[in-house]
């Protein structure tokens, strides 16, 4: 089906296997494990000789539909589920790498990948360099004979910094190093890394793929080759995705494509107007043209996004008086919801890095992040300004 139809029929389509009950909608398959007809069959299957569902833990009817559906939303032959957006990046980092490797990645990652890359893998034996994310020069300087990965994220969060997926693939494969992007803040909709080049793509399915703040998930996407050593670990180790919030992210792919343009179009807007805001210092929107890889964004990207960073001017005191004062959207540190969300990263999501770390990203005192969503964008401007025009 993925090379016969377009991107919003494949996300309504994809992946459904219906049952004898031959049900329209697709069917949720509570259990823990598959009986098998004899001993031969149930050998089989357990040694992968016959194809089949054996136990949840890494294969159920319900979460293989969502890791088809979202295999052909990004153009890539397999995909695996995993429990969380982090555990799907630890699942790729065990897969594929060992005590002694070497990663070279984005320092303006989200921070709890940063957390896991500096004080959780690094206590393992895998050593991770941070390097700008714009800076592709930084990125060759930082290889070693031991270097096997680039990971990143593409737009950053929180400042939505663009990285040239393309020119780092050429660079990493040249060394037969791995490229891993994590195309959470665009999904498949709005920019396809395997298309560009990357190996491998991780999702927090939390965020757009569900797009309603319901459940947790998480996917690594790409080639058999890539995506069957993740299976394996996921077999073994269990960061699993369970039945139910398989078919509910089912769900949230089938209106992906309609929330991501329109909640892209109403972050434009409201991008636009704090722009013009006299207590905004600066936007961070890679949809103006204003934003330093607004060229490349729109080059790697249909376009900029939901996402909007602002720095307040007055740093923390008037961030977070800008917080505070908000009726309408929601304080949290979540992102993609159909409900605009509002956070102050620096205490929230990058919290737990250090002040030195921050400052490398990017990440002021000041700075705000909001995740648009489908509210008219005449009450997002309304709710902000009730703080930002307070004396």
């Amino acid at each position: 089906m993925a090379d016969k139809y377009r991107l919003e029929t494949l996300a309504v389509r994809e992946g459904i296997e219906r049952s004898q009950f031959n049900e329209h909608s697709e069917a949720l398959y509570l259990t823990s494990s598959f009986v098998f007809d004899s001993a031969a069959q149930a050998a089989a299957r357990f040694s992968g000789e016959e194809e089949g569902n054996v136990y949840s833990r890494f294969t159920n009817p319900t979460v293989n539909a969502f890791q088809q559906r979202l295999a052909a939303l990004e153009g890539a032959e397999a995909a695996v589920a995993t429990a969380s957006g982090m555990s799907s990046i630890l699942a790729l980092i065990m897969a594929h790498l060992s005590a002694g490797d070497h990663i070279v990645a984005s320092n303006s990652l989200f921070g709890a990948t940063l957390q896991m890359l500096n004080n959780i893998l690094s206590r393992f034996g895998i050593t991770t360099t941070c390097v700008s994310q714009t800076d592709v020069s930084a990125w060759e300087a930082a290889i070693r004979p031991n270097t096997k990965l680039f990971f990143l994220e593409t737009p950053s969060n929180p400042l939505t910094e663009i990285a040239d997926i393309r020119t780092l693939c050429d660079v990493a494969h040249a060394r037969n190093i791995l490229v891993a992007v994590d195309n959470c803040f665009c999904t498949p909709i709005l920019q396809r890394p395997l298309d560009l080049g990357a190996d491998l793509v991780v999702h927090s399915a939390t965020k757009y793929l569900d797009g309603q703040g319901r459940v947790l998930g998480g996917a690594v996407v790409g080639a058999k080759t890539f995506t069957d050593p993740v299976l394996a670990f996921l077999r073994t180790a269990g960061p699993t995705l369970s039945a139910f919030n398989a078919w509910v992210l089912l769900k949230g792919l089938e209106t992906l494509q309609i929330r991501m343009e329109a909640q892209s179009a109403k972050a434009l807007q409201l991008a636009q107007w704090l722009e013009a805001h006299p207590k905004v210092a600066r936007v961070f929107y890679p949809g103006l043209p204003s934003h330093p890889q607004h060229a490349l964004a729109m080059r790697q990207q249909k376009n900029g996004g939901a996402i909007v960073s602002f720095e307040v001017k007055g740093a923390r005191p008037e961030a977070w008086r800008v917080v505070d004062s908000c009726e309408l959207l929601s304080i949290t540190a979540n992102l993609g919801d159909t409900k605009t969300t509002l956070t102050h990263p620096a205490s929230t999501t990058h919290g737990r890095i250090s002040a030195e770390a921050r400052a490398a990203a990017g990440i002021s005192e000041g700075l705000l992040r909001v995740a648009v969503g489908l509210e008219a964008v005449e009450d997002l401007q309304a709710d902000l300004d009730r703080g930002l025009s307070r004396n």
